[in-house]
């Protein structure tokens, strides 16, 4: 039995890792760190993802997952962080559909890690416990953003 044929000419690979910016404010310290432990701070995390062509012809993109996290005890800030992690890709022998979810899928799940270590180090470093991000869906993400878009009324 034949095995089915693999399309050889498909490229993935990461050219680089890196923070692309990064932001710590403590507004809340020292006073976050003498009150009462029984008021707990309410955490929020917010995501972004960006993605742009840097060369077409030689499949380079560059991908940006920003992550936002920021900590409140009765409505006022204790801290706020934000890591914009970025990477360069290659991406050849896919175009469309299949790029896009490369771009919006593929490259969020290879940067997830390296920001969640960010925000989680920075925080630590705030002399806050550590903040571990969720694991993210980011398929799921992709397909309601894509049915969002679809569901918007054009104008022509």
């Amino acid at each position: 039995m034949a095995e089915p044929k693999q399309d050889q000419n498909i490229v993935f690979s990461v050219d680089k890792i890196y923070i692309k910016d990064i932001s710590y404010e403590a507004p809340g310290v020292p006073l976050a760190f003498t009150q009462a432990e029984n008021a707990a701070a309410e955490i929020g995390v917010q995501l972004g993802l960006d993605h742009g062509t840097l060369n077409q012809a030689q499949g380079i993109y560059e991908v940006v997952l920003t992550v936002t996290a920021t900590a409140t005890r009765e409505k006022k800030n204790i801290f706020l962080v934000e890591v914009k992690q970025a990477g360069i890709f290659r991406i050849t022998g896919i175009e469309g559909d299949m790029l896009a979810r490369a771009l919006g899928i593929s490259c969020a799940y290879v940067l997830l890690p390296f920001v969640r270590e960010a925000v989680n180090d920075l925080v630590g470093k705030g002399g806050f416990p550590q903040l571990l991000i969720n694991p993210i869906n980011f398929e799921m993400i992709y397909e309601q953003k894509n049915a969002t878009q679809a569901a918007r009324p054009t104008i022509n």
